[in-house]
């Protein structure tokens, strides 16, 4: 399976499981900790920023965030969608 076609699963997946986004749970948190208290005068200024976060993120952000996936997903689908984290 090409990255394409597993990116296009998951996100198909996500629209019966709104809550368990990755970027939701994985993403966002660290990314406002990380930007917590800036200010940036121009968008350039926080694209470059936000790109520059991007870039140095190590490989286990990412491998940790997949993998935390599965244990989320399972949930609810064993509650059969009422799964929400709290």
């Amino acid at each position: 399976m090409s990255i394409g076609q597993f990116l296009a699963e998951l996100w198909a997946f996500e629209d019966g499981c709104p809550d368990l986004t990755p970027s939701d749970f994985h993403f966002f948190g660290p990314l406002k900790r990380h930007l917590g208290g800036m200010a940036f005068e121009t968008e350039d200024d926080l694209i470059s920023e936000l790109r520059n976060w991007f870039d140095n993120l190590d490989v286990d952000f990412f491998r940790v965030g997949i993998n935390s996936l599965l244990s989320r997903w399972q949930n609810c689908i064993d509650l059969h969608g009422d799964y929400v984290e709290k």
